[in-house]
């Protein structure tokens, strides 16, 4: 257990609110819904919250319960809270609430916060007593155990517990809950919330000990959501509790609290101590699994990480009930925490260091199966928006990007039965590409190269947009569209082959060499010295210097010619790499960005414009071994930058984003599947 557990420092800890205030943690339960927070306990996000329960479309991911304010009362009649203030340092804020569970007292000393096999645990010392406190979420269930241990105290101490709600759609702003009204009732020591017939009911209960709830009329309190604020959303809004949970617990016992939107046979099926025992055995099976590389320190955390991001859409129950009819799986992957949902180009590239990598191989053939089935005018998903059961097609790449995940899957499966399956949709795409699909994607049939673009719309992985503005709108012929257009039509004349023959492969083949030499002729800018960013683009060829064109080298049949390899790979080295992934536009470019910050308009308007993606380390090491196949060494260093990140943000996870220039500060969502991926897989292809 000891290399599956983070501690954080007694250093960032004691750095004030601010050092643990920053610093989240997270925890999935493979529906698509979690829980989430600051370590402080300060809740600074509309997405902190102890159950987050995934319903079924058109509710999507709901915030159930946000908090537990807990308050412990030692022998003496001396309060202590365990969490932070619930105004999340908002210094005009007053989160009392009243009454003996509302004693102001004093804030608990944070002696240690930890994340044990992937799950957070807080230390407290709360006069003479030390207590422990732990979260957990049953896999595949909308279930949360909140377990109290009282690890050290000389006479038994009083525990109040307070749940805190307002059920609303996570995306929803924090002043807009689903309900006006909530309805509390008690059948013994059960306790249900309700809000109408349209919204799931929250149980409550405690395991452990007689913890008898006072009802004190339903109060409502006001929060500032700090990073809300930050992000330009609406900061304030009102929670409710319906009152409080009270009880003893004394030195080696411990009391869990239980909520869900489960029925109550499921919320009662196993004990907490059982439900721990069972998901930490699961976790330790996951990290034995993986490839060895992977099993134990940082790697070990962030296979726990890449188990966050596979789920069963459990919105979307038609699928469910189709795949298993089929004898299938429906298997997809949250691109990343808080916000995301499941998007097609993030999946088709995180497949690898997500399952691959981690020995999950099964389930990567599901994914495959489950995206193929979404085929649509040779179109993959870009995205499933949250709370539907329909996908968005806009997007350029992401079919491509099937291709290169379906070639990686069968080098490590040799799964013929799923090529075979597959190959008749696939050829579907590559028609539909030759002829011309939705949103302009189509081959230009004069140089055999793929072009994309239709206005409002941003097609590339480049894809900010705010409003009607499309930030990198990029339309045209994009030079990581056509790596990826060359790699796609190789791979398919290879399947073709082997199982048609010769004379099936030929038309494929004959494209990919247009495509190639057109490429080539093309996309070389000789008084730059590397590639054009897009060409026949609205303004013309566009030279800016950005990380979209290693893939021309990355890719598994690259596209570009071999002696450009290098002032290609090296341009990217020198303008473009830091030690968190590569800028996604070189400083010195006119729209350069150096941080990522403000609104959503500021935001977007640098999210592409050099803000650090930490995904590209991936195709980087890819190209950089190209060059250097006996590097690895050197290679591995390359990745060396993100070990002291998982103490940042997400902890024991991978940001989204970086700010372009030192410190590169973390930004965007705290843990994203691509990143957490592309860091997994090359970690294995660096080993010596």
């Amino acid at each position: 257990m000891a290399d599956f557990v983070r501690t954080l420092s007694r250093d960032v800890l004691n750095t004030g609110p601010k050092g643990a205030e920053t610093r989240e943690w997270l925890v999935a339960n493979g529906l698509g819904g979690y829980a989430s927070g600051s370590v402080s306990g300060a809740v600074t996000r509309r997405y902190h919250g102890l159950l987050i329960a995934a319903l079924p479309a058109p509710l999507g991911r709901v915030l159930m319960l946000s908090q537990l304010s807990d308050v412990v009362i030692d022998a003496d009649g001396r309060s202590y809270r365990l969490s932070s203030r619930d105004t999340g340092g908002d210094p005009a804020g007053d989160d009392s609430e009243g009454g003996e569970a509302g004693q102001e007292g004093q804030t608990a000393a944070l002696q240690e916060f930890r994340m044990e096999s992937g799950l957070p645990v807080w230390r407290f010392r709360a006069g003479g007593a030390v207590i422990e406190k732990q979260v957990v979420l049953p896999h595949g269930q909308n279930i949360v155990h909140v377990t109290y241990r009282v690890m050290e105290t000389k006479a038994p101490v009083k525990l109040h517990l307070r749940p805190v709600l307002a059920f609303r759609t996570q995306e929803s702003a924090v002043d807009r809950p689903l309900a006006g009204d909530y309805r509390i009732t008690a059948a013994g020591q059960r306790y249900e919330v309700s809000a109408g017939p349209d919204l799931p009911v929250l149980r409550m209960a405690i395991e452990g000990g007689h913890f008898p709830m006072t009802l004190d009329g339903g109060i409502r309190r006001d929060v500032y959501y700090r990073v809300e604020d930050e992000r330009g959303y609406q900061a304030r809004g009102s929670l409710w509790t319906p009152g409080y949970f009270s009880g003893e617990v004394g030195s080696g016992q411990s009391i869990t609290f239980a909520a869900a939107t489960e029925d109550w046979w499921r919320l009662e099926a196993l004990p907490p101590q059982d439900v721990l025992v069972f998901e930490t055995e699961r976790r330790r099976r996951i990290i034995q699994n993986a490839h060895p590389a992977l099993r134990d320190g940082a790697m070990a955390e962030l296979v726990l990480s890449a188990d966050s991001f596979l789920f069963v859409p459990a919105g979307r129950v038609a699928d469910q009930m189709r795949a298993r009819a089929e004898g299938d799986e429906v298997r997809t992957v949250i691109a990343g925490y808080h916000w995301f949902t499941d998007w097609g180009r993030d999946t088709m590239i995180a497949l690898e260091g997500l399952t691959l990598a981690t020995g999950r191989h099964l389930e990567a053939g599901w994914i495959l199966h489950t995206f193929g089935h979404y085929i649509r005018d040779g179109l993959i998903p870009n995205m499933f928006p949250d709370g539907k059961d329909r996908g968005l097609y806009h997007t350029a790449d992401a079919t491509l990007w099937f291709f290169h995940a379906l070639h990686r899957y069968l080098g490590a499966t040799g799964d013929r039965d799923t090529l075979r399956l597959l190959l008749p949709k696939l050829t579907d795409v590559i028609d539909h590409h030759r002829r011309g699909t939705r949103f302009g994607i189509g081959v230009d049939p004069r140089d055999g190269l793929l072009r994309q673009g239709q206005e409002g719309y941003q097609l590339t992985w480049m894809d900010a947009k705010v409003d009607d503005w499309v930030v990198t709108p990029r339309r045209g012929k994009a030079v990581e569209i056509n790596a990826l257009w060359y790699n796609a039509l190789r791979l398919m004349a290879g399947w073709l082959r082997e199982e048609d023959g010769e004379a099936a492969a030929r038309p494929l083949t004959e494209l990919a060499d247009q495509a190639h030499a057109s490429f080539n002729a093309r996309f070389w800018c000789p008084s730059a010295g590397h590639l054009f960013d897009v060409v026949d683009g609205e303004h013309g060829d566009d030279i800016a210097c950005r990380p979209n064109q290693i893939f021309a080298v990355s890719l598994d049949h690259p596209v570009l010619e071999r002696e450009r390899w290098e002032p290609v790979v090296e341009t990217v080295r020198s303008r473009l790499l830091t030690p968190l992934g590569l800028r996604s536009l070189a400083p010195g470019c006119r729209d350069y960005k150096a941080k990522y910050f403000g609104d959503l308009r500021a935001r977007d308007a640098a999210y592409h414009q050099g803000t650090v993606w930490g995904w590209l380390i991936g195709p980087y090491v890819d190209a950089w071994l190209k060059l250097h196949p006996e590097d690895k060494a050197g290679a591995r260093r390359l990745l060396e930058g993100f070990l002291p990140h998982l103490d940042e943000a997400g902890i024991g996870t991978i940001s989204e984003i970086f700010d372009a220039e030192a410190p590169f500060t973390p930004r965007g969502c705290i843990s994203q599947a691509w990143s957490v991926a592309e860091v997994l897989r090359c970690w294995v292809k660096t080993e010596s």
